[in-house]
């Protein structure tokens, strides 16, 4: 079964409507330049309330790694997700366990740039490319080009992104496959604020769409 992370949590409200919806993972933006930003104080309150077996997921953005790793500890977050240049050493300072490395490809001849993070990274996320944002583009990722950096580099297990939402997301699990599946806008009444209804319908399809 594929797993489901809801990202760009800004409250405990949503935090708890994602866990019980059945989400794996919930994941916080925090970049100060997100429509999504949350301090890592108030990440902190967030995570503290919610339940155990929950993977919290902090989001950053060419951040210094040992920042990462105060903010981690600090905030109660088990993985960092790193959308931004980071390299393989950041990576490896952070912890290969616990860093799940996003490459937004352009296209094929971009997919040799993952091969330096192999044994450095815990997972891949796969995002739409765009020149001015750090995800959270609203704009589905090539599938085909995802299936492409399945068949090489098996090893590393692939998490799907870039705009899904409840009505492709089915689609997408049957086309990629992905370990996981992650979403943020495609289940949004507004930036930072989910919606219930979207969050419990996109968790229940992927889930069960295989």
């Amino acid at each position: 079964m594929v797993r489901v992370k809801v990202c760009g949590i800004t409250n405990l409200e949503d935090a708890l409507t994602s866990v019980k919806a059945g989400a794996d993972a919930v994941g916080f933006i925090i970049y100060s330049e997100s429509k999504r930003f949350v301090k890592a104080k108030d990440v902190r309150k967030i995570t503290s309330k919610l339940p155990p077996f929950v993977s919290k997921v902090g989001v950053f953005v060419n951040e210094d790694p040992r920042d990462v790793l105060e903010i981690l500890s600090y905030a109660h977050l088990d993985f960092a997700q790193l959308h931004g240049e980071e390299t393989p050493d950041d990576c490896d300072y952070i912890g290969a366990h616990r860093v799940i490395k996003v490459f937004r490809l352009k296209g094929e001849d971009e997919i040799e740039k993952i091969g330096p993070y192999v044994g450095k990274v815990r997972a891949i996320l796969l995002d739409t490319y765009d020149t001015k944002v750090y995800g959270g583009t609203g704009r589905p990722f090539d599938w085909t080009l995802a299936l492409k950096v399945k068949e090489r580099f098996p090893e590393l297990p692939l998490i799907l992104s870039g705009g899904l939402n409840p009505d492709n997301v089915v689609e997408a699990v049957r086309s990629v496959s992905p370990f996981a599946v992650d979403v943020c806008s495609g289940v949004e009444r507004e930036a930072g604020v989910k919606d219930p209804s979207k969050v419990e319908t996109f968790v229940k399809r992927a889930k069960c769409s295989l």
